[in-house]
């Protein structure tokens, strides 16, 4: 069924409004994929906290004119699916990665981070990286390990202090 200019339209409204937020997205194909797995891949993305969309490709070209992901939705060709997020882009690429290994039907095309334009292998090492979450916990340790390091080394001059009145009081060292 074709699209009306009106429908058209609307569709290119709403794509816009929701691709101008959006930092990072990664540009798909899929053949063969049921509706099932479909639930699935948008379940998926969704946890993720990203969007997803099947694209008409002309559509998508207009609709991302002005947005950081203009890029990578320009001159596409073929059947084209976008997840988009304004969140973390390794959380995405690492849900659809995932998603990836279990049903080959779904593959990647291109995708991009913060304007910059990546390819096929790029967008599978940055699924490798580590999230957000990671590096943060991880700087956290770096920079509490110091803190802690110090606070056993002052406790431990009280600790062996104490340890040593003790042995000499259970030796009768100190004559009242």
């Amino acid at each position: 069924m074709a699209l009306t200019k009106a429908k058209k339209a609307e569709k290119v409204a709403a794509l816009t409004a929701e691709l101008e937020s959006s930092t990072s997205a990664i540009v798909g194909t899929f053949a063969k994929l049921t509706v099932a797995q479909d639930f699935e891949l948008r379940k998926t993305v969704r946890e993720a906290g990203g969007r997803y969309r099947v694209l008409k490709n002309k559509l998508a070209a207009r609709a991302s004119k002005g947005s950081q992901i203009e890029d990578a939705l320009q001159g596409l060709k073929g059947v084209s699916s976008v997840a988009y997020t304004s969140g973390d882009p390794v959380a995405l690429a690492k849900a659809l990665a995932k998603f990836v290994e279990d049903n080959a039907q779904f593959t990647f095309k291109l995708g991009i981070v913060d304007g910059k334009v990546i390819n096929v292998d790029e967008v599978k090492s940055l699924a490798t990286m580590p999230g957000k979450e990671e590096i943060f916990a991880k700087l956290l340790y770096l920079i509490n390990a110091p803190a802690q390091r110090l606070a056993t080394v002052i406790n431990a001059t009280g600790r062996d202090l104490a340890v040593v009145l003790g042995q000499g009081v259970e030796k009768e060292k100190f004559a009242s």
